[in-house]
Parts: structure tokens; C-alpha cells; sequence
């Protein structure tokens, strides 16, 4: 491979514990020639200690921002508020191509600085399916606690587990009443997930995709008692639900979780919220009678950090190990460039590194 120097960055958010890397994925970069510099974190799921054994350089919690203009920033959610301007190149979900709250000020920090976003979400293959993604773990997370508020048995504020631990409590139990469960977007990695964590709650849920999204029966939706929603609309659709299907009279549904939340963006399919909740409030409250509870947390996959990032990094790693800018990567750089020239940011061709 080409000399690449990854800069796996700490993560800004306090309840992110997921790494792109693991441990042993690292020492595989390092032993394929790749220089691999790792932050300390004292919430990242690995210890510090397995990637300096792995052979990676260890450096302060966000010194990235004074690395070396050739180190390509490795990170997942969002980043600091500074500096203004962003002059490396950075790999980690941007959620700044689909209008989304704070896009236009993330790029303009880019074009700022001269650097370039690679957004996980858009590294697919040439057929648009993308190449590491967590959604598998959201969608078991997002169905196991829309089961476990259904059931009485979600505690807050929600804190990271083990697969083994969260089956566990999935269980049903004696008195447990029956209820009716539908997946949207089921066929997708997310999908899959829900139904997975449904079977394992005793659940055996309703099952939609495109065939049944393309005519929405929502009075058949309404009729569930507990909706997990695992579609990442692309292109506009009109909406699952809206404001005035949560007055329907007679509504069975009790219980929707957003996994997607797509919350602020034009081609959101759930637009009866405008804020995601999260781990010290995983639940909102929709409406009173009869009662509606929402779970939109946009970060599940960190609940289960070790499972969700051992997945994660072993998708990424070959690709990490082919960075450039033609393939994948290319098509990642197209989409940052045609976000950024719609909004009248892209002057040319990034900076040199």
C-alpha cells in the first residue's frame, strides 16, 4: 500500500465508545506498512495499551487538530465546534449531504481550511451498497429497547452492555402480555438487526419493505403496537407517519423507535419529531391518550461498543488498506464535492496533501 498515516481520533461525545479500529485491525495496518497514530480516550471501549502493543503511536485526546497535513483523521460521529477551519482529510459520518441541521456550517469549515470529508455513509460499492456500516447493531438495539419500554423493563439513563447481557433481559417472562411488533425496512442491514432482536424478545414481527412502502397502508401500520423504523431514505418518499395519524382514532401503536433519525432532514419519513432523545432520555412522549412513546437515539450501536466496532472495523480494514481516491473513495470524494459546490463552497480541487 501507499504510506498512510491514520490519526484515529478520541471521539468529542461522551457516550461514544465505538473505535472504527479495533486493536487487532490496527496491528494489521501497521504490520501492511500503513503509520497508525491513536488518541487516548478514556471512554473508547479498547484501552490505550492494545494499540501502542499493536504498534501505534500514542497521542493526547484531540491533538489531531496539529497532526501532520498528510494524516487522514479516522473518527465516527461528529466533530469539535473548532477550529473553523478543517485542513486534513477526514473519514467519519458527516450527515452534511441531505440538508441535515449544521451541514452547510460543516463544510464551510472544510472549504475553510481546505480539507476534504470522506463520509462513511457514502463509501458503497458501484452498486450504492455500503461497504462497513453498524446498522445491523442499531437495528438490534432499536428493537430491543422499543421492546423493553413496551414491556416496562427499559431503565434510564441507558448505559453500554453485552449482547449476552441484553438477550438476557430480552427474555420474555410469565407475565409478559403479547403484543404486535412491524419492521420497516426489513430486508436492510438495520431491518435484519430489528427482526433479529424481535426473535429473540419471543417477537415475531410484521415485515415491510419497498413492496409495501411503495402504497403505505397506514391504518395496517397503526394497527401494530410496537414500530421500529430501519429505512435511510435516499430520495423523497412520502412520510410513514404524520402528525395527524397519531390522533387516529382507535391507533393501537404504543411504541416507535427511529432508528434512522433522519430527524431535520427534507427526506425524513417519520417527521412527527424535530430532536433525537438519547441515553439520559431515551423516551419522549408523542402523545397522552392513548399514549405514544419515541426512542430516537442516533448513536445505539454504542450501547453494544465492543460487538458493534469488532463488525465495523473488520468491513473497514481492507478498505483502509486500498485509501486513495479512485473506487470507493472516489465516489466518497465525489459526494463531498458536488455537497459543497451546491452550496457555492467548492473552488476548485482540494489543497495537496
Amino acid at each position: 500500500m501507499t504510506e498512510l498515516h491514520l490519526w484515529l481520533r478520541h471521539e468529542a461525545r461522551t457516550t461514544e465508545r465505538r473505535t472504527p479500529i479495533v486493536p487487532d485491525d490496527a496491528r494489521r495496518l501497521v504490520g501492511h506498512g500503513a503509520e497508525l497514530t491513536v488518541e487516548e480516550s478514556p471512554q473508547r471501549v479498547f484501552p490505550i495499551e492494545e494499540y501502542e502493543a499493536a504498534g501505534c503511536r500514542v497521542a493526547p485526546a484531540g491533538s489531531w487538530v496539529t497532526a501532520p497535513r498528510d494524516a487522514v483523521v479516522l473518527g465516527l460521529k461528529e466533530l469539535p465546534g473548532e477550529p473553523a477551519g478543517l485542513t486534513h482529510r477526514h473519514i467519519f459520518f458527516g450527515h452534511a449531504y441531505k440538508g441535515q441541521p449544521g451541514a452547510s456550517e460543516l463544510l464551510g469549515r472544510f472549504a475553510a481550511g481546505g480539507g476534504t470529508l470522506f463520509d462513511l455513509e457514502y463509501l458503497v460499492d458501484d452498486t450504492g451498497r455500503r461497504l462497513a456500516a453498524f446498522g445491523f447493531w442499531a437495528g438490534y438495539l432499536g428493537a430491543a429497547l422499543a421492546v423493553l419500554r413496551h414491556r416496562g423493563r427499559l431503565r434510564a439513563p441507558l448505559t453500554p452492555t453485552t449482547k449476552e447481557d441484553l438477550d438476557a433481559t430480552l427474555q420474555p417472562v410469565a407475565d409478559d402480555a403479547e403484543f404486535t411488533g412491524l419492521v420497516i425496512g426489513a430486508l436492510g442491514r438495520s431491518g435484519r438487526g430489528a427482526r433479529a432482536a424481535f426473535t429473540t424478545a419471543g417477537v415475531d414481527p410484521t415485515c415491510w419493505d419497498l413492496a409495501e412502502t411503495r402504497d403505505l397502508d397506514r391504518p395496517a401500520l397503526l394497527r401494530h403496537d410496537v414500530m421500529v423504523n430501519a429505512v435511510l431514505a435516499t430520495t423523497p418518499v412520502p412520510p410513514f407517519l404524520r402528525e395527524q395519524d397519531l390522533d387516529t382514532p382507535g391507533r393501537r401503536l404504543r411504541t416507535l423507535c427511529d432508528v434512522t433519525c433522519d430527524v431535520g432532514s427534507p427526506l425524513n419519513v417519520l417527521p412527527v419529531y424535530d430532536e433525537t432523545t438519547d441515553w439520559d432520555e431515551p423516551v419522549r412522549r408523542l402523545r397522552d391518550e392513548p399514549p405514544l412513546d419515541l426512542i430516537a437515539i442516533d448513536n445505539l450501536p454504542s450501547l453494544l461498543p465492543l460487538e458493534s466496532s469488532t463488525d465495523f472495523s473488520a468491513a473497514l480494514l481492507p478498505h483502509l488498506l486500498d485509501f486513495g481516491v479512485s473506487g470507493a473513495w472516489g465516489r466518497c470524494l465525489d459526494r463531498f464535492r458536488d455537497a459543497s459546490r451546491a452550496l457555492g463552497l467548492d473552488k476548485g480541487e482540494p489543497h495537496d496533501h
